[in-house]
């Protein structure tokens, strides 16, 4: 024991060898009776030995010295000098387990604020948190349920850790990462943004589409619900992907790259979705590809944004909700007579839709009456639908081309990136919570975590 009755390292050490020691000898007892050995128990024993020993190991690296005369001032932020007083002590959950740290305190006698250096180099500023642990949590608050979270850190590191603090790690880290890419969009409103050299890219793809995401009660206040008269309970996310395309199959069928696709998105405007959108786009090459193709359905801030952010793309509407339009239209001019809708459906998909014959889609819609008031208007919306879009639903066309007519993939993301995190059951967010995971998420599954920690850590 030193002078303040703790344990030294060698006292520390010494107590692990023994209690290693006496679980080796029961691991050896049992296995002598019985034939056989608990190896999950032996791994498990030896692991959090190991932790031990290795926070001993830790503890002693972050045992600071007293500061030299000439090293006992450093500057204050209010602009004048600290001056050092003591080492102080800190415990650190680090990913070998807890650690305690000596580091030296400064003082400024002016503004009467207290500083650690070390902990800034160190990364530990007003966190009780190593980084690596940081790290981890991230990891798991960005796939899981915050609470899942918590007991993966238990099973796969042993550390002990709260869901509150898995949370709030998590949220820290993303709504960084959230503030990096706000300072991106920055530099692009000011055409600021980096040339970013490499091949030529043959066709590059931006699609974009928004789902409601549920929230806390205060983020719905004057929302209008979907019901008329019922408020919301929940905010879209607008979420945006871009992808590559270089080959297609035997039979002509677009083929995407594989691992090409990266993801950005959040609760914002379709005016702020937009320039977040480009600066991905950008930064995945979009002013070297040789073909530029935006996708989505026939939602009109989609296609705002396209004209806006990416003016002379190919701009194709989803196939398949342009044939959802016809059905939903289908559904109520043959209201419970399934045999009328699909021959409906097979007379305006198959020979016109499908072939592009979109102004004869248009027409045919047009000459249906109907006495439903509710009916003539279903109509009437469907066949501006469709006439609005005529020059995005030339299939044949882009099949010719070799290019997607199906926006998969962004639909795909809808549910893996924000459904499967986002939208579980018992889930309600803040818009400031909402916005740091999918950050965080968007970061992760785009490869560029491992980017962030390293120029964070070298910030």
């Amino acid at each position: 024991m030193d002078s303040r009755g703790k344990k030294t390292a060698a006292a520390v050490l010494e107590e692990v060898a023994r209690e290693v020691g006496q679980w080796l000898n029961v691991l050896f007892r049992g296995r002598r009776k019985t034939g056989h050995m608990d190896l999950e128990a032996s791994e498990i024993m030896i692991r959090s030995a190991m932790h031990r020993v290795g926070a001993v190991g830790v503890t002693q690296l972050l045992q600071f010295p007293v500061p030299p005369a000439e090293q006992r001032t450093v500057p204050c932020f209010c602009g004048h000098t600290a001056h050092y007083q003591e080492l102080h002590s800190k415990s650190v959950l680090t990913a070998v387990g807890p650690v305690e740290i000596s580091r030296p305190y400064y003082l400024c006698p002016h503004c009467h604020n207290g500083r650690f250096p070390a902990d800034v180099e160190l990364d530990i500023e007003n966190t009780e948190l190593s980084p690596g642990v940081r790290r981890m949590q991230a990891a798991v608050g960005q796939e899981t349920p915050f609470d899942h979270g918590r007991q993966q850190m238990k099973l796969l590191a042993d550390l002990e850790v709260t869901t509150k603090s898995v949370e709030r790690t998590a949220e820290a880290i993303g709504a960084d990462i959230a503030q990096g890419e706000r300072q991106e969009i920055g530099r692009a409103v000011q055409l600021d943004l980096p040339i970013i050299l490499g091949k030529s890219v043959p066709i590059l793809y931006v699609q974009m589409d928004g789902t409601g995401i549920p929230v806390v009660k205060k983020e719905t206040l004057g929302r209008q619900g979907k019901t008329e008269g019922q408020p919301s309970h929940t905010r879209e996310v607008k979420l945006g992907c871009v992808f590559t395309q270089t080959a297609w199959d035997k039979k002509g069928f677009p083929i995407r790259d594989p691992d090409s696709t990266t993801y950005t998105g959040a609760i914002e405007t379709a005016e702020e979705f937009g320039k977040r959108l480009y600066v991905e786009a950008w930064k995945r090459g979009w002013s070297r590809a040789e073909k530029k193709v935006v996708m989505g359905d026939g939602a009109e801030w989609i296609w705002n944004l396209a004209e806006q952010h990416f003016p002379g793309a190919v701009q194709i509407v989803d196939l398949y909700h342009a044939r959802q339009h016809l059905w939903d239209l289908a559904r109520r001019l043959y209201p419970n007579n399934e045999a009328g809708q699909k021959a409906w459906m097979k007379l305006h998909q198959k020979r016109l839709l499908d072939k592009g014959k979109i102004e004869k889609l248009v027409a045919a819609i047009r000459s249906i009456h109907s006495t439903n008031s509710e009916v003539a208007d279903k109509i009437r919306i469907e066949a501006d639908y469709f006439d609005r879009n005529a020059d995005r639903m030339c299939y044949p066309k882009f099949r010719k081309q070799r290019l997607f007519v199906g926006s998969g993939v962004i639909e795909a993301g809808c549910k893996t990136v924000i459904g499967s995190r986002l939208k579980k059951s018992g889930m309600f967010w803040t818009v400031r919570g909402a916005n740091a995971i999918i950050a965080l998420r968007c970061c992760h599954l785009n490869g560029r975590f491992e980017d962030y920690w390293e120029q964070r850590l070298a910030a």
